[in-house]
């Protein structure tokens, strides 16, 4: 698909919005609701709003109150999980948004997410979640057995958390990857590779080329893709900051190879540089095709430069639905060996299936 999406052109340069007709900023509205970039987008205009037709304009404003809600519910939120793990000697680690946010980092600029994620040891794992039932988190009551053994036994995190009083959203992880995954992740190597946060003591965050790794890692094993575009954004804004810092793309494919993530370093390369243009060293991206040596690249591309997009019809094509399908098996595929996955997946169709049951 070479067609450029109206909101990847915009968030790109977005002066250009300025000129757009009444039916082109209903257009890019949507698409950006779509892809959970609405407010990135209103930050990206927030210099020029008063030069917004009205009707955006209130979409926008919107949009920025909701992120700057979010930025101090979220600082409040991980200095109570702060207080609540402290007692056991822990400094978790934050990942993903709540990190970009903590770490005050371009990519937090008018980021929505939904939770905190954490990473402590696994030898810590049972101890860290007494803590957090102890200081009112709580699973969803409606998680079955065999959920929690799907979590507890094969995934990198326990079950969600959620706070009883205010609703706050927590995943915690031991690693990154699945234990169960074709390529595990030396997790051992990442717990070794953080940095503390100034602001905020006792808690930590990745360093810089494992913050992308992780980020990469994330996205190209992520199997629904609805906020796929919102995290290539991310991928491309942590490459043009970390870019600038000595010495950060001479190590990027070295601790690729240390963590195990070459093939979500290419991947996360190949598809920032063919979709948002994102400079990266040609050199970079000749050692990272050696670390992941990819295959079916045709294949992949024809179904990420699809999935990656805005969900949204105006985004899509007669093969959009097929790529997103076959993304959604191999993110599947690359979590569990065969077997594991036929019955998961066989599991998963049979309660799709099921009828509903009668209310009485």
């Amino acid at each position: 698909m070479s067609d450029t999406v109206l909101l990847i052109q915009v968030l790109r340069a977005p002066l250009t919005a300025l000129a757009l007709p009444p039916t082109g900023w209903d257009l890019l509205i949507r698409q950006a609701r779509r892809a959970n970039l609405i407010a990135r987008l209103a930050t990206e205009l927030e210099a020029a709003l008063d030069q917004v037709p009205s009707a955006p304009r209130q979409h926008l404003h919107s949009a920025l109150l909701i992120a700057r809600r979010q930025r101090i519910a979220t600082r409040w939120e991980v200095s109570c999980l702060r207080d609540a793990l402290a007692p056991l000697g822990l400094e978790p680690i934050l990942l993903k948004g709540a990190a970009y946010l903590m770490a005050d980092l371009p990519a937090a600029r008018g980021r929505l997410f939904g939770d905190v994620d954490l990473l402590v040891p696994r030898r810590q794992i049972a101890a860290a979640e007494a803590a957090l039932l102890e200081a009112g988190w709580a699973f969803d009551d409606e998680l079955s057995a065999y959920d929690q053994r799907y979590y507890r036994d094969w995934m990198h995190e326990i079950p969600p958390l959620r706070h009883q009083e205010r609703d706050a959203a927590l995943d915690l992880h031991h690693t990154i990857l699945p234990p169960t995954a074709r390529r595990p992740v030396n997790t051992d190597a990442l717990f070794e590779d953080t940095r503390g946060l100034a602001d905020m003591p006792g808690m930590r965050m990745l360093a810089p080329t494992a913050m992308f790794l992780h980020s990469a890692a994330h996205l190209f094993h992520e199997g629904e893709l609805d906020n796929g575009l919102r995290d290539l954004f991310d991928l491309d804004s942590l490459l043009r900051t970390f870019g600038a810092e000595p010495g950060f793309w001479a190590q990027l494919p070295t601790r690729a190879r240390v963590l195990g993530l070459g093939q979500p370093l290419y991947l996360a390369l190949r598809y920032t540089q063919r979709l948002l243009g994102t400079p990266v060293p040609a050199e970079v991206m000749d050692e990272a095709r050696r670390l992941a040596e990819p295959r079916a690249l045709r294949l992949l591309d024809a179904c990420y430069e699809r999935a990656l997009r805005p969900a949204h019809p105006s985004c899509a094509d007669g093969w959009t639905a097929t790529a997103r399908l076959a993304l959604y098996v191999r993110s599947h595929w690359l979590r569990m060996p065969t077997g594991l996955l036929a019955r998961h997946l066989l599991r998963k169709a049979w309660l799709r299936l099921r009828p509903e049951p009668v209310a009485t």
